[in-house]
């Protein structure tokens, strides 16, 4: 497409979005729960379709040079489909927050004046790779009573068409506008420029992706964003704990998936476990290829302890080279400034060594990019300050910080993590895709 083409059709998507979102917002919940369940439905029969679209995307990927944890990001497992799938079931089944009316209180004129929860309007999504987030985006969309326009990446456009094919056919099952979900059909990235430049369309937009990619949408856009920029997020392991619990969960929480936003990218280690916690999380991670960048203490303690320096002579000497050569070998490092502020997406991990959770606060309030962090503790009043002074949009207490997600949050999916203090924070549901607005009930009252 040309410059005039582009923007011809991305001014037909934003009408067309503004007209659905109309139908969208006064759907009644029974319609709006029964284009969810068909669309739930879809994705179960349809696997073979879906994965074979998918096939397509993941050879080009490879073929491109794609790293692992991105080319993983892409598929389309049964897996990824049935978890796609419960959570527009778990949408379906949870109360439709549209319509409520909170916070009437009645004034000295006789008037009532309270709160109503409405749609947002339009909202336009920006995203790389996942096409699992196509789903998720439009089963929110149709819960929350909005119309959306999605822009999925170059590298997974056969499946993300794919996916929009059976949103739209769930529509229109249900009796609810196909427009109320499109999908920019073409890769040509000029269309992102007029999404985002089309307020008269569109009332928000929300990417998800890397950080090029947001940064550019925040200077460019000319309607709200919601974003976040950077999944920098930390597991501290508080003195006292559970070094059991505590392996557990920082080997889940960095390893589980390497390339999701709220994989841990930074541990931060009390001094006064560091010594036991770190020999045993560093076989953990040298048996699963993790690179530790570390900080000098953690560094040395590590040198000193890993792995047991064989013997120079005697029978035990071949023993002992032998268990060491057998041994998995320790990625060990010394850490840098841009380190700690760094997400990896990747099988590293920063490392260090803080006095306690003062100072481990200190540290995430720092460098961290307010994303989600975790403590791993044993004591209430350290669990307590954590959870009070990470200024973090999510915060977490002997949990792994993997379950910062909309489905594990039982918001049935979400679109994205948002780090802003205003409207919303944290993982983008239903609640996070409406807005508020007064209402006023009135008798006759007048103003005197």
């Amino acid at each position: 497409m040309n410059a005039s083409d582009t923007l011809a059709y991305t001014h037909s998507l934003g009408l067309q979005a503004k007209v659905a979102s109309a139908l969208m917002a006064k759907a009644s919940t029974a319609t709006k729960n029964r284009a969810l369940r068909h669309l739930a439905t879809a994705l179960r029969q349809q696997q073979g379709p879906l994965q074979d679209a998918n096939a397509r995307d993941l050879q080009r990927a490879v073929a491109g040079g794609l790293s692992e944890p991105m080319v993983d990001r892409l598929r389309l497992t049964p897996s990824v489909l049935e978890t796609c799938a419960q959570g527009c079931e778990q949408l379906a089944a949870m109360p439709d927050v549209i319509g409520e009316i909170s916070g009437l209180q009645q004034q000295p004129s006789g008037i009532r004046v309270g709160q109503m929860r409405v749609p947002i309007g339009v909202f336009g999504m920006i995203f790389e790779s996942r096409p699992n987030v196509t789903i998720e985006a439009a089963s929110l969309s149709i819960k929350s009573g909005n119309a959306c326009i999605l822009r999925g990446g170059s590298e997974a456009i056969e499946s993300n068409k794919a996916l929009a094919e059976l949103v739209q056919q769930a529509l229109v099952a249900a009796g609810l506008p196909p427009e109320g979900v499109q999908l920019v059909q073409t890769t040509d990235r000029s269309v992102v420029d007029h999404l985002i430049a089309m307020p008269q369309f569109v009332d928000v937009i929300i990417p998800r992706g890397g950080r090029g990619l947001i940064e550019r949408i925040s200077a460019g856009a000319k309607v709200p964003v919601i974003k976040h920029l950077d999944g920098n997020c930390h597991m501290y392991v508080d003195d006292p704990c559970d070094l059991d619990m505590a392996v557990r969960l920082v080997d889940n929480a960095k390893t589980q998936k390497y390339s999701p936003c709220n994989a841990a990218e930074s541990l931060l280690v009390a001094r006064g476990v560091a010594a036991d916690f770190l020999p045993r999380i560093a076989a953990v991670f040298a048996a699963k290829g993790v690179e530790m960048r570390c900080d000098a203490e953690a560094h040395a303690l590590l040198q000193k302890k890993w792995p047991l320096a064989p013997v120079n002579s005697g029978d035990g000497a071949m023993k002992d080279v032998a268990h060491a050569a057998a041994q998995p070998s320790l990625r060990l490092c010394p850490a840098q400034e841009e380190d700690w502020y760094a997400e990896y997406l990747a099988p590293i991990i920063s490392v260090k060594v803080v006095d306690g959770v003062d100072a481990a606060i200190a540290h995430i309030n720092q460098y961290s990019s307010h994303h989600t962090d975790a403590i791993v503790t044993n004591d209430h009043r350290h669990a307590q300050a954590f959870l009070r002074e990470v200024d973090s949009s999510s915060v977490m207490v002997n949990a792994s910080t993997r379950f910062a997600d909309g489905f594990e949050y039982g918001l049935g999916a979400e679109i994205g993590i948002s780090t802003d203090k205003f409207h919303a924070r944290g993982p983008v549901g239903i609640v996070g895709l409406t807005s508020l607005k007064y209402v006023v009930l009135g008798s006759g009252e007048v103003r005197g």
